[in-house]
């Protein structure tokens, strides 16, 4: 292949240990196919504005076409990036004098950072896609479980009773957050910086509109410096991946814990489990750990990302090319650990039984028999507080006979003279009452479940609709810019 970029300023190659540590070929598989819609919309627009011959313009398409026919595979991996090495190829097919023209107006300072948003915002239409999977997963299981009793935690110890449907609620509205994190983070990364080359834009009459069009972006990043030396995208991307991690391996956590013997809420489908090399009995949550050690990367990811464009000037730096295989790395890691998890929730076997057995034990009910003894007796809660603090260092339910003994000694008189009775303290003692008292929005009652299953599963649909429409525009960008490739392909026959 031609040395199109070295042959002129450089007189000597790198050696292999330099190209090795100066490379970006890697990471470039990632972009291969956006860098071929770049240089496709880039050409059309040439030609459009008279900047190279119709002749030309065919010939060079034609050439792309069949590098991306051939793959990444048959460039040339001894060039430093993907960029020099595709130009070179299709050099070497067509030409010089042809294909020596495709990189009029350009530099491949915004050729890269337009590929990277190309590539991550097609990642990122696809995580959006999975998250809303999973969370319809979720909230399948909640309106499956709206009356499963289990113990609610707080330092994991026993807090108060609640249901399964109200617990996967609450991960199904901490992913709703990522998903629109996600969502505000993709019209940021869906804006065009192709036409601002090197830094300074070029003196070619360039139609950066049209380029913005026909790859599907919906605005022009307007400043050229600002739009090749930018990567806050990246960054924020990173963050919001880093949020999704760690709320999954939240989650993870808790399939761990509920798996285990002590617990024996929950059982993984063996799909998502491993046993022992030694021990045959062992039925272990692999998968669920490794996602909590893989939320890791996604933090290193953005902490890299903040160290690499932290103190850079303006415009563009070599840095920078150490940023986009951090991003990848985490929105592989990430859509992954969507993915698995949905299937580990879907598929997972529910102790109905063994939760609702634990919902009362450790005194969880003790909340609302304070509550109670407010609303009988009219005494401030922090009086009932500490009552109820005394009782549960006994042992059993305590009654009122042991409530009243207890009152006498921190009020001097006995709650039932003030109106609390037998029958209110076996109420509120109940794990099932505590749920149907607790009915307010956002409380786990059956009843304000259901409203609140009701309304997340609105919301999910008007956000899978508004998902659709931005793969619409992408894929309608597209279909013109290919039907104008096809144009100019065929002019002459």
């Amino acid at each position: 292949m031609s040395d199109i970029l070295r042959r002129g300023r450089l007189s000597s190659t790198p050696d292999e240990d330099i190209l090795d540590f100066t490379s970006s070929m890697l990471a470039d598989k990632w972009i291969f196919e956006a860098d071929i819609l770049v240089d496709l919309a880039h050409t059309v627009m040439l030609r459009e504005q008279g900047i190279i011959r119709e002749q030309d313009c065919s010939r060079i398409l034609q050439g792309l076409l069949s590098v991306r026919e051939g793959g990444i595979e048959k460039l040339d991996h001894s060039y430093e990036d993907i960029h020099i090495s595709l130009e070179s190829r299709l050099i070497d097919m067509v030409g010089e004098d042809i294909g020596g023209r495709m990189h009029s107006g350009r530099s491949r300072n915004d050729e890269v950072a337009t590929c990277i948003r190309i590539r991550l915002r097609d990642e990122l239409l696809s995580l959006m896609e999975e998250l809303t999977e999973l969370r319809t997963v979720l909230i399948d299981r909640a309106s499956e479980n709206v009356e499963t009793l289990m113990p609610g935690f707080t330092h994991l110890q026993h807090a108060q009773p609640t249901t399964l449907a109200h617990h996967l609620l609450a991960h199904t509205d901490a992913l709703s957050r990522d998903s629109g994190r996600v969502m505000d983070a993709f019209a940021r990364v869906n804006e065009s910086p192709l036409g601002a080359a090197a830094f300074a834009s070029t003196g070619f009459d360039l139609d950066r509109e049209r380029t913005c069009s026909l790859l599907g972006f919906d605005a022009i990043m307007e400043n050229s410096m600002d739009a090749v030396s930018s990567r806050d995208f990246l960054i924020e991307v990173a963050a919001a991946l880093a949020n999704i991690m760690i709320n999954l391996s939240k989650m993870a956590e808790e399939i761990v814990v509920w798996s285990s013997t002590e617990f024996g809420f929950i059982e993984l489908d063996d799909m998502y489990a491993s046993t022992s090399s030694i021990m045959p009995q062992k039925k272990n949550p692999d998968t669920a750990e490794l996602m909590r050690g893989k939320s890791g990367v996604a933090a290193g990811s953005l902490m890299a990302l903040l160290t690499i464009c932290k103190g850079l000037p303006l415009s563009y730096n070599r840095d920078l090319q150490e940023a986009t295989p951090n991003i990848w790395r985490s929105v592989e890691t990430a859509r992954s650990a969507v993915r698995i998890m949905k299937g580990m929730i879907e598929t997972m076997k529910v102790n109905v039984d063994v939760m609702s057995l634990q919902a009362g034990t450790g005194f969880t009910t003790a909340t609302e028999l304070a509550d109670t003894m407010v609303r009988a007796a009219d005494i401030p809660f922090r009086t009932a507080h500490q009552i109820v603090g005394v009782l549960a260092r006994g042992s059993g339910t305590p009654s009122l006979e042991e409530i009243d003994a207890v009152a006498s000694e921190v009020i001097g008189e006995k709650l039932s003279d003030r109106g609390l009775t037998s029958v209110m303290v076996a109420e509120a003692l109940d794990p099932v009452l505590n749920i149907k008292k607790r009915s307010i929005m956002g409380g786990p009652s059956p009843d304000e479940m259901i409203k609140a299953i009701g309304k997340r599963r609105i919301r999910l649909g008007d956000e899978v609709e508004k998902i659709s429409e931005l793969n619409r525009h992408v894929e309608r960008s597209l279909e013109e810019l290919f039907a104008l490739v096809n144009e100019n392909i065929n002019y002459q026959k």
